[in-house]
């Protein structure tokens, strides 16, 4: 955010995180924000200034430093791409479902699509917002694919719906249960293996496509 060449507060940033990254990454507390300035600025990727006003307490700006927008640049361009970790804490409870009823675990899935839709309408209100300043064209770009996934996401959660009643279909069929009414698995233990026979799988699928499995000569002997 201090890349966008503004002096901000700790404040400023907290805010901005919430309208901004926050819709796809992360919103840090405002504790977690001046921590966060205060080890930057220990190691001069940012410096800061108190502004004073008449009859105002002073504010503590923060700007970052040519050291500290290279370290920026370097990570934005040079860094591995990461597979996006999900917590998702519906799907959660869905995946205990056993524990609960159909209809209730619809309601869940159904305030969940609300709540879903509402970050639709702020992500879409704040790029619209945004949209007159070129400085912010590509957070505004971000702002547009939030929405785009957040309506993903609340298609995929319809689906559940349907999901949730075919699931109890499958689960009336659990033959045992014991005295607190957990269902008891037709094989235990099967889901130790689960681990092992996908990468046993990946491992195949890996080989069978692999270069060394055909000289270039045999290779050109199949065209």
């Amino acid at each position: 955010m201090l890349t966008f060449g503004e002096e901000l507060t700790g404040n400023d940033l907290k805010k901005w995180a919430d309208w901004s990254v926050g819709f796809f990454y992360w919103s840090p507390s405002i504790s977690q924000v001046y921590a966060e300035l205060k080890k930057l600025e220990g190691i001069g990727f940012v410096e800061s200034r108190v502004v004073s006003e008449p009859g105002v307490r002073g504010r503590r700006l923060y700007a970052i430093t040519e050291s500290g927008t290279e370290a920026v640049r370097v990570w934005s361009r040079e860094a591995p791409v990461e597979v996006p970790v999900l917590k998702h804490g519906v799907m959660l409870r869905l995946w205990m479902g056993h524990l609960n009823d159909p209809e209730r675990l619809k309601a869940i899935v159904e305030a969940h699509i609300a709540n879903v839709e509402e970050q639709i309408r702020r992500a879409e209100l704040h790029a619209e917002h945004a949209d007159n300043e070129p400085a912010w064209s590509f957070p505004v770009m971000t702002l547009r694919w939030s929405v785009r996934y957040f309506q993903a996401e609340v298609d995929l959660a319809r689906e559940l719906l349907d999901d949730i009643d075919r699931a109890s279909e499958e689960f009336a069929h659990v033959a045992e249960r014991d005295r607190l009414g957990s269902p008891l698995p037709s094989s235990p233990g099967r889901w130790k293996n689960v681990e092992e026979n996908v990468i046993s799988l990946s491992q195949g699928s890996l080989s069978q496509g692999s270069p060394s499995q055909g000289s270039p000569s045999q290779g050109t002997g199949d065209m």
